[in-house]
């Protein structure tokens, strides 16, 4: 066994046999996807990465061969040279795309033996643990290639599409210097410079713009990038962004821009017709409406403030909450009236892991009751017009929310979604959305200092630049994020390209003009030399095929993914390096203290 390939050379894929090529002689490799007998027959269905083809061995036509076939185990790879036959009307699988067809084997070799791998290729059951750590098996799942196929396919429609239309695809480095602003870095020692580090990118932000400022007025590059950050379902910590730059242009310019890549993408990838042009919400009415940045805009559940309802109550929770600024509002689950109370707490507690205190609720019965929280604190009148409120109807169940505003909208955002989820009340389809206007500023209290809601680099609206200094948190930025059925799949703006005002961005961070100088001097020198007003907007590529393929994590459509912790289950990095390594680098192990 596991013979040459010696004279035998692959002439067709398993998944291209079909009746015009009965009577011919074909060579098929692959590997066994199950084999079963039947009298002096043996029946193998090989599978390669284009499908399944059924051969058959006969005993009676050569015995060698028979017995060479009786060996074969499942996950073998063979090779089986024979005649294209019809099957008998009686044998044709009308579920298998090449059923109604079989190879007559005349030669057959094992090219490679496999031990009982840890699962059967066709387990849909598998742990993801087991799936991760035999990744190369679970890649050979049916489900798994037509994935990465449709990767493949849609990398190649944003190359053509932006070739066709004047861009042109540069790489940028990978080693890069350490940003004091953004994501944790991930460093890189530096053997010959010690004590020195790079960084990977986490996106080729500062160096695109000047690309812009070198003439390449319009740029694009499939990007590896790379954050340090806690995991989650559509986070990893390296992932792909399609990063698209252009000069001498504007925020309608760049959408119509994507518009167009996106509906070149799902035509050709899907065949599916979508809008020419999506609708736009700056960010604010989203955040009112839907009390999220990236709303699911393919139902309704909207929030409402009833804060002038309320106000004056009894009731601590509210009252409270107004009289700190806040504000009182609340989501109608439309036909959400027979959820149980202990899936009500579950909501409750969803809440409260987006910061809320709680939720208030009030049930609308189909018998025309009503069932509270908040009952002893309000007439019945007064909970009616509560109700009214929301187009209350009986069957609806309506959550409420008291507290500062950005906790009311994540919560209430959060608990939309998942009774929309539980209602099973998202529709299929794709819904884009654009938001845009966002706030420039984000203030943290822990840190007491301001954060750059997109990266420091985003230019604000020119009607809010003079509150720059004298009231940040109302500045305006010039960014628009393209949403689809609730995920962010895109993400850019208009860039700052005067020297002047890149540094008055710095200072409302808390730059000092030595540490900006430190963090972002050559960024600052280019700027100098005549910058061209350029924008730009970066698709996160692993995310888009998670959508249109209908994964649930970025797991199901990243080659080789981490898990939680940032470990690889199947090579097992990170992992450590000798000590000479180490010492090449300059770099010493701080010995790990006793509660670490």
């Amino acid at each position: 066994m596991g013979e040459s390939m010696t004279g035998m050379k692959r002439t067709h894929y398993a998944g291209e046999i079909n009746e015009k090529l009965i009577g011919q002689t074909v060579t098929v490799m692959g590997w066994v996807n199950k084999q079963r007998y039947l009298s002096h027959l043996i029946f193998i269905v090989v599978r390669d990465r284009t499908g399944i083809v059924q051969v058959v061995v006969n005993e009676q036509k050569n015995a060698a061969r028979y017995a060479l076939a009786k060996s074969i185990r499942g996950e073998y790879v063979v090779a089986a040279t024979g005649v294209v036959i019809a099957r008998m009307p009686e044998n044709v699988n009308p579920n298998m795309p090449t059923g109604g067809i079989e190879i007559d084997v005349q030669e057959l070799r094992v090219l490679s033996e496999s031990e009982v791998p840890p699962f059967q290729v066709a387990d849909e059951g598998v742990a993801l643990d087991m799936r991760l750590k035999y990744r190369y098996i679970d890649l050979r799942r049916p489900e798994m290639q037509k994935v990465f196929e449709m990767r493949h396919k849609t990398a190649q429609v944003v190359r053509q599409y932006l070739s066709d239309t004047g861009f042109l695809e540069l790489e940028t480095p990978m080693l890069l210097n350490s940003s004091p602003e953004g994501a944790r870095d991930y460093l890189v020692p530096s053997r010959m410079h010690p004590g020195s580090f790079y960084a990977l990118p986490q996106s080729p932000q500062q160096l695109k713009q000047i690309l812009m400022v070198s003439g390449f007025d319009k740029y694009f590059q499939i990007a590896r990038c790379f954050r340090d950050e806690d995991l989650r379902a559509d986070r990893q910590p390296e992932f792909t962004q399609v990063d698209i730059e252009l000069s001498f242009v504007d925020e309608a310019d760049v959408m119509t821009m994507a518009e167009g890549l996106m509906a070149k993408i799902f035509k050709d990838i899907l065949n599916v017709d979508i809008p020419k042009t999506f609708p736009i919400m700056t960010y604010h009415e989203a955040m009112e409406r839907f009390g999220s940045d990236k709303p699911d805009t393919r139902f309704g559940m909207e929030l409402k403030d009833i804060s002038d309802l309320v106000r004056g109550s009894d009731f601590q929770v509210f009252s409270g909450a107004l009289d700190a600024g806040g504000s009182v509002r609340g989501v109608n689950a439309q036909g959400c009236a027979t959820m149980p109370r202990k899936k009500i707490d579950e909501f409750v507690e969803l809440a409260r892991t987006h910061k809320a205190k709680g939720l208030a609720w009030i049930t609308l019965t189909e018998d025309g009751s009503v069932k509270s929280t908040i009952s002893k604190f309000f007439t019945e009148e007064q909970i009616a017009e509560i109700a009214a409120k929301f187009d209350g109807k009986p069957g609806d169940l309506i959550f409420l929310c008291a507290d500062v505003n950005a906790i009311v909208f994540e919560a209430l955002g959060a608990v939309r979604l998942a009774a929309a989820k539980w209602k099973n009340a998202i529709p299929e389809g794709y819904e884009f959305l654009w938001v845009t206007k966002f706030p420039l500023l984000e203030y943290s209290p822990e840190d007491q200092r301001y954060f750059a809601a997109h990266h420091p680099f985003t230019s604000p609206l020119e009607e809010d630049l003079p509150l720059l200094e004298s009231k940040p948190s109302e500045v305006r930025a010039r960014a628009y994020d393209l949403v689809l059925n609730g995920f962010e799949i895109c993400g850019g703006s208009i860039r700052i390209h005067q020297q002047d005002v890149q540094k008055r961005m710095f200072a409302a961070l808390g730059f000092t003009p030595e540490s900006a100088e430190e963090g972002f001097g050559y960024f600052l020198e280019a700027l100098k030399y005549g910058v061209p007003p350029h924008g730009g907007i970066a698709m996160g590529f692993d995310r888009l095929i998670m959508i249109i393929t209908g994964g649930d994590s970025l797991r199901d459509v990243i080659l080789f993914p981490k898990v939680k912790d940032a470990s690889c289950p199947m090579t097992y990095a990170p992992s450590t390096v000798a000590d000479v390594q180490l010492e090449e680098l300059g770099i010493a192990l701080r010995p790990k203290k006793d509660d670490e």
